[in-house]
């Protein structure tokens, strides 16, 4: 496994870059800043190797942006209304960073993190991080793992563990952005996604909220049960849509080196 500098992030702790590679030459580059999955190098139909994620090229860029590219996200992934929940009986009050809600866990979240290596092999690396009370606000101190692994069948599999002392929360993601096309090919709105989900969770309003309703996709620009483009009905007068800006903007390819 080549391990290579990434840099100094904001704090001014030292990055570096791990390099897994799979018989089949596909490559993936992770840090343990954020334990951020920073490239994915694989052939394409006519062997052309492309990069098909979005990043940046050491810590310091990450700690810039706010768009989370390929971090991990935790302990919660996605937004804590007015920042506060109830556990076991009490009032868990954290910080709010998108209006007065609490998006991906905080300023102090996982993606800011520089993480432990606890294990690596040709084809897999686990990062380890201890995330004490006083880092979020969330009850107890969590020890969790982030394990990534590169198969010879060209999936990259993500694994999570966690072990808190107190009840709490753990809701982990990685929050990566792919086109497929290259990370510099411009828009991926006409190539094609499936996903075989029959329901999603609406949202009461532009802040994205869930509303706890599931909520069937039969019927709506939210069923990609058969494959289709991505932007075939990203513009459809649909309330889900009107909320959170289907086509919220086009992503302008940040620099990246292979």
């Amino acid at each position: 496994m080549e391990t290579l500098s990434f840099g100094t992030n904001q704090r001014g702790e030292k990055a570096s870059l791990y390099t897994l590679e799979n018989s089949r030459h596909t490559v993936i580059k992770l840090s343990d800043h954020g334990a951020t999955l920073v490239s994915v190098l694989i052939p394409d139909k006519d062997g052309v190797v492309r990069d098909v994620v979005l990043g940046y090229d050491d810590a310091a860029e990450y700690d810039s942006h706010t768009c989370y590219f390929g971090a991990t996200i935790g302990r919660n992934g996605n937004r804590i209304d007015k920042a506060q929940m109830m556990i076991d009986g009490k009032l868990c009050k954290i910080p709010a960073n998108e209006n007065e809600n609490n998006l991906h866990s905080g300023p102090n979240g996982f993606d800011r993190v520089v993480w432990e290596v606890k294990e690596q092999t040709g084809n897999s690396i686990t990062f380890y991080h201890l995330s004490t009370e006083e880092e979020q606000g969330f009850p107890g101190n969590l020890k969790v793992e982030v394990t990534y692994t590169l198969t010879d069948e060209d999936a990259v599999e993500i694994s999570y563990r966690g072990e808190a002392d107190k009840t709490t929360v753990m809701n982990f993601t990685n929050h990566s952005y792919f086109n497929l096309g290259g990370h510099d090919s411009g828009s991926a709105m006409n190539q094609k996604l499936q996903i075989l989900a029959e329901s999603y969770n609406p949202v009461r309003d532009s802040k994205s909220i869930p509303t706890g309703e599931i909520a069937p996709v039969e019927g709506t620009p939210m069923d990609f049960r058969t494959m289709k483009p991505i932007g075939q009905d990203i513009e459809a007068d649909f309330e889900q849509l009107k909320h959170t800006g289907g086509r919220s903007g086009t992503w302008k390819s940040p620099r990246k080196l292979l």
